[in-house]
């Protein structure tokens, strides 16, 4: 059975248990109807379109 030689560091353990590779840059894409950046597949929160429909309406 193998067995480990030396300990391992809690630097170490903690640097493998960390999330902080997994974490990804948000995706942000153009709303085609202001210009602002927005989530993909979700309503503009500025302008209050989706797929150049007007899904909320926004006060000016």
């Amino acid at each position: 059975m193998a067995v480990p030689k030396r300990k391992t560091s809690k630097a170490r353990r903690d640097k493998r248990r960390s999330a902080v590779w997994k974490l990804k840059q948000p995706a942000f894409s153009v709303c085609p109807q202001c210009g602002e950046l927005k989530a993909p597949h979700k309503v503009c929160a500025s302008c209050g379109y989706y797929k150049g429909v007007q899904v909320l309406k926004k006060e000016a």
